[in-house]
């Protein structure tokens, strides 16, 4: 049953859920995520659009450099499971263990965001692609760092919570807090998911 308790460790086996605040945090979330993934599915489509539009500025085959992005996925991609790993922590009540692992979740999301930066400094020192380049550059730089925006997003929402609570263990209060971080967190990750494939496979593939 979602609302057990464990006696052993003093929280229900779900605690995140296992409030009323809890459960409506948990639906209010998911309509929040729906708008998110429109929102995404609109600056897709626009990027879907513009990509071939290069003028004369560089094309994606001449940019894109799978090694790179390769880390970044493996970051970002890390970084889940890491977050997954905190929230199997927080149902058993271990925070430091909890503690440990978003910890380790922000510092492999502050890597994929540097590499980010470092990515369109060459862009636009090295190949010249600035924002206003072409209609595929516009799309390019709005689309990626638009989810890049959503990391940092991210990243603040977790460092926020975890100096907050840094001392007062799991409890009914900030236990959704949490989940629903890590839930975002994973929606970012999904979402990059689909930029590695839709802009940077299809991009060096032409």
């Amino acid at each position: 049953m979602a609302g057990a308790v464990d006696a052993s460790k003093g929280l229900p086996s779900h605690p995140e859920r296992a409030t009323l605040e809890g459960k409506n945090k948990f639906l209010g979330f998911w309509f929040f995520l729906g708008g998110e993934t429109i929102l995404f599915a609109t600056f897709f489509g626009t990027y879907l659009g513009l990509r071939n539009g290069v003028a004369d500025g560089p094309t994606s085959q001449e940019l894109f450099h799978l090694d790179l992005v390769f880390i970044m996925t493996m970051l970002l991609l890390t970084s889940s499971l890491t977050s997954v790993l905190a929230m199997f922590a927080m149902k058993k009540n271990k925070f430091k263990t909890f503690l440990a692992w978003m910890w380790i979740t922000v510092l492999l999301g502050l890597g994929f965001i540097g590499f980010e930066i470092y990515e369109f400094y060459v862009y636009v020192n090295d190949y010249g692609l600035g924002f206003s380049t072409s209609a595929f550059a516009s799309s390019f730089y709005s689309l990626v760092g638009l989810h890049g925006a959503h990391v940092a997003f991210g990243l603040s929402w977790i460092i926020v919570l975890l100096i907050r609570y840094s001392r007062s263990g799991i409890t009914l209060t900030n236990a959704p807090k949490f989940y629903l971080a890590g839930l975002y967190w994973h929606f970012i990750d999904v979402v990059w998911v689909f930029i590695f494939t839709v802009v940077y496979l299809m991009g060096v593939g032409g």
